[in-house]
């Protein structure tokens, strides 16, 4: 009577254990499915990009802030060691946190290429020969992505209450003015430049050079060709 009994509660026993384990993965792959229907901007964490503001999903509001590079070549080792211990007794004074990106991006060469271009209508059939070849290799280089450039951010933020955009901008436009009374440039980007900065950082395919338009819009179809 013992073996029939055992081997019941055996099988009992398999077949909840097996119950349990199709429901565990069940559960995992509805919970895969659910994150693979993210959309992009919960992917991000981006809820709003408004002026100069960028509001997140777990409710904060971000400011970015872009350095223009300088040529340190044109520079004397004092003149280096003397904006390093200004922009250092400067920035010291901060008493809030802030994030900094540096991120590569293709060179900006259209002004090259336009030039290059007005120069084709005014030289002789040689010149056009070899600015048509210029300006291929320069068309080349930027297509290729070899010819890159280094851009540096400053990312600002706070919890997105009453009064924390004004706050926020004040902090901003101090630390800003802390780069630019040093002798480097520094802007507070706005909605469409901090678009391309999303873009830059979280699309490797995007072309920076593109003038996005980052507003939603209905596609109309007109003549045949859509607009």
């Amino acid at each position: 009577m013992m073996v029939p009994i055992i081997m019941i509660l055996l099988c009992a026993a398999i077949g909840i254990g097996a119950y349990f384990y199709i429901k565990k993965t069940d559960s995992k792959k509805s919970l895969q499915a659910d994150e693979q229907l993210k959309t992009a901007n919960e992917f991000v964490n981006v809820k709003d990009i408004k002026d100069k503001f960028l509001y997140t999903r777990d409710n904060m509001v971000l400011c970015f802030l872009k350095i223009n590079p300088i040529s340190i070549d044109l520079f004397s080792k004092s003149e280096k060691n003397l904006i390093i211990k200004q922009l250092t007794v400067d920035i010291s004074g901060i008493q809030h946190p802030f994030k900094f990106i540096a991120v590569s991006r293709p060179v900006d060469i259209s002004p090259l290429i336009t030039e290059l271009s007005e120069l084709l209508t005014t030289s002789d059939l040689k010149q056009k020969e070899l600015l048509k070849q210029e300006i291929l290799e320069m068309s080349t280089f930027a297509l290729s992505g070899e010819v890159v450039e280094r851009q540096f951010y400053i990312v600002l933020w706070e919890k997105d209450d009453e009064g924390a955009q004004k706050d926020l901008l004040v902090r901003a436009k101090d630390l800003s003015n802390n780069f630019i009374d040093n002798g480097i440039g520094c802007d507070i980007l706005e909605q469409q430049d901090i678009v391309r900065l999303c873009n830059l950082i979280n699309n490797p395919a995007y072309m920076h050079l593109e003038d996005s338009n980052f507003e939603p819009s209905i596609p109309i179809i007109k003549g045949g060709v859509s607009l």
